[in-house]
C-alpha cells in the first residue's frame, strides 16, 4: 500500500472521529441540525482540501527521492569510474528515503576522495616541476586532467621521492667539486673566467642547475683544473731538482740554499715564479763557472757509467768528457748525455740492480772462497768460521739461482727491445761465465802452485830434513852420549831421513832444522832411498826429531856424514 493511500485512510478516521466530536458539540450548544449539516460539509471539505494537498506534497516528494536517485547514481557510477572502484550496490531491500540517503552519503564520499586525489596530484606535480627544473629533467608523464588512480599516486610518490634522492646525490657531489675547483683555483691563483665558472664558485648553491650535462661539465672543469695543477706541480719539482743539481754542482754553500727554502715547497703561481727566477740566476751562475761545472757532471757521468757497467770502449766513445776547452757547446753535450744515461740507467734499474746484487754475491763468493783456502782461518774464536761456512753454503745455492733469474729477465728483455743486454761491453751471461772461468783457471793455478812449493819441499826435507815443530823447546834437551850418538848413527839415521821428508798435511808454518846446515868437513849431504813418503803420527814425528837433535849432535861432533 502506497503511503498516500495510508494517509487517506488514517485522514477518513480522523476526520469520522472530528466529526463525531463537531457534532457532540453543536448538540449541546443547540445548534440547529440544518446548521450543522451546512457546517459538516464545510468541514469535509476543508479536510478533503487538506487530504489533497497532502497528497500532492507526497507525489511531490516521491518525485523528487526519485530524481535525487537518479542524480546520484549516474554521479556515483561516474565517480566510481573515475577513482577506478567497483560500483556501489545497495544491500537488501529499503525504502526510496533510505535510498536516496545512502547514494547521497556515498557520492559526498567519493567526491572527497576525488578532491584529495586531485590535491595529492596537484601537489606532487609541483614538487615535480620544482625538481625538473633543478635537476633539467622532463616532467613526470601523468594526465592532470583526470582523477588519478591510487596505483597512479603511488608510482607518482616514488618517482617524486627518486628525484628527491637524485637532487640530494647530485648537489653532495657537486659541493664535493665546488670544493676542489675552489682549492684547485686558489693553488693555481686563478680567478673565475667564464660564466660557467663564475655560476660554479660565485653564484648560490642552490641556483645552480644539477643536469647531468652540468655535472659532467663541472668534472671536466675539475679535471683540467687538476691536470693544470699536476703539470705545475711537475714544473715546479723539475726546476726544484734543475735547482738542486745546480746546487751540487756549482757547489752553493748551505746559507745560500736556505734562503730560498721557502720555495722549495707547493706548486702555486708565485713559487713557480720564484722558482723559475732561482733557476735563471744559477744558470747564469753556472755560465760564468763553465769548467766547474762540467767537471762535475763527469763526476756523474763516470757514476752513471759505474752503474750501467759500461766497458772502456763505450766510455771512450763520448770523445767530450776527454775534451778540454770548456765551453757552452761542451756543458750542452754532458747535459744531453747525463740526460741520456740517466733515462738509460731508469729503462734499465731493475736489470743493473740485479746485476750489481750479482756482483755483490759474487765478490762475497770468491772472499768465501779465498778464506776457505786460508790455513789461519782454524784458529779464529768466536765462532766466526761456523757463521763463514753457514753463509758459504746458502751463498753457493742462492748465486746460480741468481743467475737464472737474470738469465730469463735478459732473455725476456732482449725479444722485447731486439737488441743484445750487454755488462762491461759483453753479453752479461757470457760476462758470467767467464768469471766463473777465471776462478776456475784461479783455483788450478793456486793448486799447481801449491804442488810445486810442495814438491820443493819434499825435496828440501829430503836434502836437508825435515823441520821441528818447536825448535826452541827442543832444542838441547838430548845428552850428547857418545854411546848414544854412535849407536843411532848406525842404525836410525835412515828413519830421520824418512820423517824429515813428510811435509805438513794442512800448510803450517815451516820451522828450518839445525841440521840445514852444511857439516864443517864440507862433505854434501847424500839423500838416501829409504823414504816412504808415507804419513807418520804426529808423536811418531816429534820422537823423530828428537832423535835428529841428539843426532845432529853428534855429526857435528865428528864433522862427518855417514854414507
Amino acid at each position: 500500500m502506497r503511503r498516500s493511500e495510508v494517509l487517506a485512510e488514517e485522514s477518513i478516521v480522523c476526520l469520522q472521529k472530528a466529526l463525531n466530536h463537531l457534532r457532540e458539540i453543536w448538540e449541546l450548544i443547540g445548534i440547529p441540525e440544518d446548521q450543522r449539516l451546512q457546517r459538516t460539509e464545510v468541514v469535509k471539505k476543508h479536510i478533503k482540501d487538506l487530504l489533497d494537498m497532502m497528497i500532492a506534497e507526497e507525489e511531490s516528494l516521491k518525485e523528487r527521492l526519485i530524481k535525487s536517485i537518479s542524480i546520484c547514481q549516474k554521479e556515483l557510477n561516474t565517480l566510481c569510474s573515475e577513482l577506478h572502484v567497483e560500483p556501489f550496490q545497495e544491500e537488501g531491500e529499503t525504502t526510496i528515503l533510505q535510498l536516496e540517503k545512502d547514494l547521497r552519503t556515498q557520492v559526498e564520499l567519493m567526491r572527497k576522495q576525488k578532491k584529495e586525489r586531485k590535491q595529492e596530484l596537484k601537489l606532487l606535480q609541483e614538487q615535480d616541476q620544482e625538481l625538473c627544473e633543478i635537476l633539467c629533467m622532463p616532467h613526470y608523464d601523468i594526465d592532470s586532467t583526470s582523477v588519478p588512480s591510487l596505483e597512479e599516486l603511488s608510482q607518482f610518490r616514488q618517482h617524486v621521492a627518486t628525484m628527491r634522492e637524485t637532487k640530494a646525490s647530485r648537489r653532495e657531489e657537486f659541493v664535493n667539486i665546488k670544493r676542489q675547483i675552489i682549492l684547485c683555483m686558489e693553488e693555481l691563483d686563478h680567478t673565475p673566467d667564464t660564466s660557467f665558472e663564475r655560476d660554479v664558485v660565485c653564484e648560490d648553491e642552490d641556483a645552480f642547475c644539477l643536469s647531468l650535462e652540468n655535472i659532467a661539465t663541472l668534472q671536466k672543469l675539475l679535471r683540467q683544473l687538476e691536470m693544470r695543477k699536476s703539470q705545475n706541480e711537475a714544473v715546479c719539482e723539475g726546476l726544484r731538482a734543475q735547482i738542486r743539481e745546480l746546487w751540487d754542482r756549482l757547489q752553493i754553500p748551505a746559507e745560500e740554499r736556505e734562503a730560498v727554502a721557502t720555495v722549495m715547497t707547493g706548486s702555486k703561481a708565485k713559487v713557480r715564479k720564484a722558482l723559475q727566477l732561482e733557476v735563471d740566476r744559477l744558470e747564469e751562475l753556472k755560465m760564468q763557472n763553465m769548467k766547474k761545472v762540467i767537471e762535475a757532471i763527469r763526476v756523474e757521468l763516470a757514476q752513471y757509467w759505474d752503474q750501467c757497467f759500461y766497458s772502456q770502449e763505450q766510455r771512450q766513445a763520448f770523445a767530450p768528457y776527454y775534451a778540454e776547452d770548456y765551453t757552452e757547446n761542451l756543458l750542452q753535450l754532458h747535459d744531453a748525455e747525463i740526460v741520456r744515461l740517466r733515462n738509460y740507467y731508469e729503462v734499465h734499474k731493475e736489470l743493473f740492480e740485479g746485476v750489481q746484487k750479482w756482483e755483490e754475491s759474487w765478490r762475497l763468493f770468491l772472499e768465501f772462497e779465498r778464506k776457505a783456502s786460508d790455513p789461519s782461518r782454524f784458529t779464529n774464536r768466536g765462532g766466526n768460521l761456523l757463521k763463514e761456512e753457514k753463509q758459504r753454503a746458502k751463498l753457493q745455492k742462492t748465486l746460480p739461482k741468481l743467475e737464472e733469474e737474470l738469465k730469463a729477465q735478459i732473455e725476456m728483455w732482449e725479444q722485447e727491445h731486439s737488441k743484445a743486454f750487454v755488462v762491461n761491453g759483453q753479453k752479461f751471461m757470457e760476462y758470467v761465465m767467464e768469471q766463473w772461468e777465471m776462478h776456475r783457471l784461479e783455483k788450478e793455478r793456486a793448486k799447481q802452485e801449491r804442488q810445486l812449493k810442495n814438491k820443493k819441499q819434499t825435496e828440501t826435507e829430503m836434502l836437508y830434513g825435515s823441520a821441528p815443530r818447536t825448535p826452541n823447546k827442543r832444542r838441547g834437551l838430548a845428552p850428547n852420549t857418545p854411546g848414544k850418538v854412535r849407536k843411532l848413527n848406525t842404525t836410525t839415521m835412515s828413519n830421520a831421513t824418512a820423517n824429515s821428508s813428510i811435509r805438513p798435511v794442512f800448510g803450517g808454518t815451516v820451522y828450518r832444522s839445525p841440521v840445514s846446515r852444511l857439516p864443517p868437513s864440507g862433505s854434501k849431504p847424500v839423500i838416501t832411498s829409504t823414504c816412504s813418503g808415507k804419513k807418520t803420527p804426529r808423536a811418531g814425528r816429534h820422537g823423530a826429531n828428537k832423535e835428529n837433535l841428539e843426532l845432529n849432535g853428534s855429526i857435528l861432533s865428528e864433522g862427518s856424514v855417514p854414507l
